[in-house]
């Protein structure tokens, strides 16, 4: 558990504390498709562990809020203990001092010194975009509807009814956390925790904004034109710049990421960038070599079949496929598989003519007198 009665952010995002950053984005998407307040109208929990889950990946994302948080089990609410830094000391104020200096304020959270009305990017979103295979080998251009904050137009994003202003919060005095002290045998600790009256913002909005309700942005659903290029597989991840969640306080909207999926085709199987399709020929065709007509994403395609082809052989027919995102627009290629049909029902002639067949290739069926006779009959043998 982190301090305060804190859940530990690790568990919140089900990762081992030694997990990769990879590991926690991929967490962190699947919570938030899973706890996203559009998904779940009207749940107050899945609320809650959605506000969970982006505090826990805002620290466990950022190197150094991790670093921090590992060592301190906390980001901003630090205690103060007696013996190294004297009588009262705030071990905030010391910590914060010291990365204040080493890294221009990257530590912001020691010691209350972030400003919470500083500037926030606003919150990436990831979505899913469902295509077909022609789809994908061409390009699209779609309109996608996103879910999201958007900063209020009335108020410009400050909460209060235009003709009004936010004020400095008495009880916190606009830092957005307040201070509690408590004596113990080891000494003085410190506390810093969110300010209740503002919850962190710093400033009162006495008269709300009737658009947002005070909070400076509303959940709205925006219509975008995204242009998918070709070659796009199952799992490319497009990202959109700008077209994320608002931002707090003046700063800058999040990223939207598109997740692609490509849905099957009944005509083509897809390998990376190569295509495979099935094509059946009769014995013949295989024996003797022939032309055949192939489907491609861009129409039919001539094919020669080699005399002597066997069955279940692979036929390739190049830059057929899929285009490459990485390649300058080079494309897979088309793969073939014959397969060579045995009739099952044969006319007498066909029967007389394989039995030929069989005797000049010196190969044992099964035939009868009837079908001999029959034999010499057609060639007057």
């Amino acid at each position: 558990m982190a301090s305060g009665g804190r859940r530990d952010y690790y568990e919140i995002l089900g990762v081992p504390k030694d997990a990769s950053v990879e590991d926690i984005k991929k967490a962190y998407r699947r919570l938030v498709r899973k706890y996203h307040p559009d998904a779940n109208p009207g749940n107050k929990e899945a609320e809650q562990k959605f506000k969970e889950v982006a505090e826990a990946y805002e620290v466990l994302s950022d190197p150094q809020k991790r670093v921090q948080y590992d060592q301190f089990g906390t980001v901003g609410d630090m205690t103060g203990g007696g013996s190294p830094f004297g009588e009262g000391g705030d071990v905030g104020d010391v910590f914060g001092d010291l990365f204040e200096t080493m890294f221009g304020g990257g530590f912001g959270g020691f010691g209350g010194r972030r400003n919470p009305n500083a500037p926030r990017r606003g919150a990436d979103l990831e979505m899913e975009i469902s295509l077909t295979l022609e789809e994908a080998y061409r390009g699209v251009t779609r309109k996608v509807e996103i879910p999201r904050w958007q900063s209020c137009e009335r108020c410009g994003g400050t909460g209060a009814e235009p003709g009004s202003s936010p004020r400095t919060c008495p009880t916190c005095g606009g830092k957005g956390q307040v201070e509690q002290r408590q004596r113990t045998p080891f000494g003085e600790f410190v506390s810093v925790n969110t300010c209740p009256n503002c919850q962190g913002r710093g400033k009162i909005v006495e008269k709300v904004c009737s658009r947002c309700g005070g909070a400076g942005r509303y959940r709205d659903r925006r219509t975008v034109e995204v242009r998918i290029p070709p070659g796009v597989d199952r799992g490319t991840r497009l990202r959109i710049s700008g077209e994320g969640e608002a931002g707090l306080n003046g700063g800058p909207p999040g990223d939207l990421f598109l997740v692609v999926s490509v849905r099957a085709d009944p005509r083509f199987r897809r390998e990376g960038d190569n295509l495979h399709v099935e094509m059946h020929i009769a014995f013949p065709q295989a024996a003797l070599g022939c032309e055949i007509q192939v489907p491609t994403l861009e129409g039919l395609q001539s094919l020669d079949v080699p005399p002597g082809t066997q069955s279940g052989s692979t036929l390739r027919v190049k830059g057929k496929g899929m285009p490459r995102l990485s390649a300058g627009g080079r494309a897979g290629d088309l793969l073939v598989r014959v397969v060579v049909d045995v009739p099952a029902n044969l006319t007498e002639k066909q029967k007389a003519l394989l039995a030929g067949l069989a005797r000049e290739m010196d190969v044992s069926v099964k035939e009868s007198q009837g079908l001999l006779d029959k034999l010499k009959g057609f060639f007057g043998a």
